[in-house]
């Protein structure tokens, strides 16, 4: 017990310091090759801190434990919206740019549905697990044309004043790799570490698999999009903050749950459809909701929006509680 008590402290302080180390690498090579903030967030943060629930749940399908990887897929996006993006814009309200309205939330929200029609009968087959890897290939692929494209025209307008400072130094290529890499890579680690402290503790508790990823994988795989997305914002890259959330919750649902499919066929609990996926549903419609309002008014997604998210995670959590003691 008390192993897993230090392996999640441990993991949690490596997290936090990795974090700064990934953050700092992605802006560093958004600036140096001129790429949108956002799409370094969608492509870079969104799959790279998904790495953590890939593991997972590939593990979990190899070694028989659908329900694991499912749970640990769909909990972890509720997560993504719910917590880190609710807890983020409380600490530091971000910005709503068009591209995002128009073609990022749109484009989620249709995954979402895609993922909730295939679970309708409670059952994953591998040619639904295929569906999803090829539709996973065509989204990156539309981000990465549309999102320079748009990011371009987005900021056409900002001045560039070069620096007087004869101390400034232009980030490089190469820091700005061994950044992101040393970062993404202590980010899995830790994620890991926590994640095996955590299901070491709610083993000898006596919580089912279903529950398990659900909540206490879910959260410990979500840390590092939480983290990375705090210090995003914190680092004035609202973009990359709201597109690593949108980015991991795409690659959850696509490449996460498409993997651990192909890999083994998925007979669900039908409540994993009743609760967890509509639950991912209806916050999904929420975000879209909640992000045309803030556009349409100010393009500040704020303090009231996040406190709307978090509540959201509580009523989850106790609807999650509830379910369980039935």
């Amino acid at each position: 017990m008390w192993l897993a008590v230090i392996a999640i402290l441990i993991g949690l302080a490596i997290l936090v310091w990795s974090a700064d180390v990934f953050i700092d690498g992605a802006t560093a090579l958004a600036k140096k090759f001129s790429v949108p903030s956002f799409l370094i967030g969608v492509l870079i943060l969104g799959i790279g801190t998904s790495a953590p629930e890939m593991v997972v749940s590939v593990l979990a399908a190899i070694e028989g434990s659908p329900e694991l990887a499912l749970g640990n897929a769909y909990g972890s996006n509720i997560i993504n919206i719910a917590l880190v993006l609710g807890a983020t814009v409380l600490i530091s309200p971000i910005i709503i740019r068009k591209g995002i309205v128009k073609r990022d939330l749109p484009l989620l929200l249709l995954i979402t549905a895609t993922a909730a029609w295939q679970l309708r009968d409670g059952v994953l087959s591998q040619a639904d697990g295929i569906v999803l890897l090829i539709l996973l290939v065509v989204v990156l692929a539309i981000q990465i044309v549309l999102s320079i494209r748009e990011g371009y025209h987005e900021h056409e307008d900002d001045v560039i004043v070069e620096s007087t400072d004869p101390d400034h130094i232009e980030p490089s290529m190469a820091r700005g790799l061994v950044s992101l890499l040393i970062g993404m890579l202590m980010l899995v680690i830790s994620s890991r570490a926590i994640v095996w402290g955590a299901v070491e503790l709610a083993t000898l508790w006596g919580l089912s698999e279903l529950i398990i990823g659900l909540t206490i994988v879910a959260v410990g795989t979500s840390l590092p999009e939480l983290v990375s997305s705090l210090s995003a914002a914190r680092k004035g890259e609202h973009d990359m903050a709201l597109g690593n959330i949108i980015g991991s919750n795409i690659f959850n649902t696509l490449a996460v749950v498409g993997l651990a499919t192909v890999i083994a066929p998925i007979t669900a609990d039908p409540i994993i459809f009743s609760r967890d996926v509509m639950a991912m549903g209806l916050l999904t419609v929420l975000l879209v909701v909640l992000c045309v309002f803030a556009f349409m008014k100010n393009r500040q997604f704020g303090r009231t929006s996040g406190a709307t998210l978090v509540l959201f995670f509580v009523g989850y959590t106790a609807w999650l509680i509830q379910s369980v003691s039935m």
